[in-house]
């Protein structure tokens, strides 16, 4: 799950993390109100949207009056900010976030995630702030720093010193940026987040050590303890096929192919994903039904495949050890009934109950293209694709 970059903003403040004061806003009028409220004389005005790259597109403004406040939150809201993680279609902003202007000195860079190789918190700092951490890990690697929290133990004082004195900072600042990045392990750990970023990290003129901009994303298997966090859903910021599937207990991930996939289990699902892209075919989403869908929910799952205007073929694949095959054919009949389906659909099938459903799927009267194995499954549903295109 992720969240804006203000609201991220109050829950490291409210754990002890300095932050410049700000408020947000959902029209212009509210913009200048809030803009009213701050020391001013400069005024930052960012949109807020659930993607980075922001200041490049055009969504981040500095500014110097409260009429130019207005005027960037005027052409700000409505907008359809297109960055590098957004793709060519951007997203609607709805609100934008007014904040004090700072001196800046330096930008640096500070971040938190897990690192699946070792399985543990990792921090990484770098004094590239301001720039994509990939493209510093790409051209620069040397200039990231990472530092393993055991956690048996957790952060170490000592690991934020270390911190502190590769990014150049001296003095106080030395104490300031080991407090920040204490408590900043310990906003990830209480809320159960994947990803704490700040980039960047500001020293200011008078060396106080301050985020800048802040991103936050959370476990979405601890959203029934984080209540806090859920709170700050913004479902108006999620693909809505993406939403329906997870209203749905739905595993969902749209992607840019053209054939469509729904598969149970996620491993399975992945291997799907690579073997239609073996025999030249581009998978239009990830889809986990799970090992307990009833035909109610798989019919769901093949609506929402569907509701992707790029897909052009479907392949179900099924290995069913929990899941029945039965069931599963029960549910891509009702939903290939229902909606009209013309476009190629290839079928696999294996395990509980398979020749029931084998036999529910050959009586359904519908043009459905069985498959022996995943190899087969794959090289027929990108065949097909292909001879409809043709």
């Amino acid at each position: 799950m992720n969240i804006h970059e203000y609201q991220a903003k109050e829950l490291l403040k409210a754990r002890g993390i300095p932050v410049l004061k700000g408020g947000v806003a959902y029209t212009a009028e509210e913009a200048l109100e809030v803009a009213k409220t701050l020391p001013g004389p400069v005024y930052v005005v960012k949109a807020q949207i659930h993607a980075g790259g922001r200041g490049k597109g055009g969504g981040v403004k500095v500014v110097k009056s409260l009429d130019d406040v207005k005027a960037a939150a005027k052409k700000m809201i409505g907008m359809h900010l297109v960055t590098h993680q957004t793709g060519p279609q951007g997203q609607e902003v709805h609100r934008v976030y007014i904040e004090e202007g700072c001196d800046i000195g330096r930008e640096l860079y500070l971040g938190m995630l897990i690192d699946r190789t070792t399985s543990r918190v990792t921090i990484m700092a770098s004094t590239e702030g301001g720039m994509d951490i990939e493209e510093v890990a790409a051209h620069h690697p040397e200039k990231i720093m990472k530092v393993v929290i055991d956690p048996a133990v957790g952060f170490q004082a000592f690991q934020g010193r270390q911190i502190a004195f590769a990014l150049g900072l001296e003095g106080k600042q030395v104490g300031k940026a080991v407090e920040l990045v204490g408590n900043m392990y310990k906003a990830f750990l209480d809320l159960d987040a994947s990803i704490v970023e700040i980039n960047p990290l500001v020293v200011t003129k008078s060396g106080d050590v301050l985020p800048l901009d802040a991103k936050m994303n959370f476990d979405d298997n601890a959203m029934f303890r984080q209540k806090e966090v859920e709170a700050l859903r913004d479902v108006a910021e999620e693909d809505p096929a993406e939403r329906r599937a997870k209203d749905n207990d739905l595993n969902y991930v749209k992607l840019t192919g053209n054939i469509g996939c729904m598969v149970n289990g996620a491993g399975l699902a992945m291997a799907t994903m690579d073997i239609i892209k073996l025999y030249g075919g581009d998978p239009a989403n990830f889809l986990d039904v799970g090992g307990g869908a009833t035909k109610e929910r798989v019919a769901e799952a093949f609506r929402i495949i569907l509701s992707d205007p790029n897909v052009e073929g479907i392949l179900v694949n099924i290995f069913g050890g929990i899941m029945r095959c039965d069931v599963i054919a029960e549910g891509v009949i009702t939903a290939a009934r229902e909606l009209g389906l013309t476009m190629p659909l290839v079928v696999r099938l294996e395990g509980t109950n398979v020749d029931k459903g084998k036999k529910i799927l050959r009586e359904s009267g519908l043009n459905i293209i069985a498959a022996d194995n995943l190899g087969d499954a794959a090289h027929k549903v990108v065949s097909a694709v292909k001879a409809e295109a043709a």
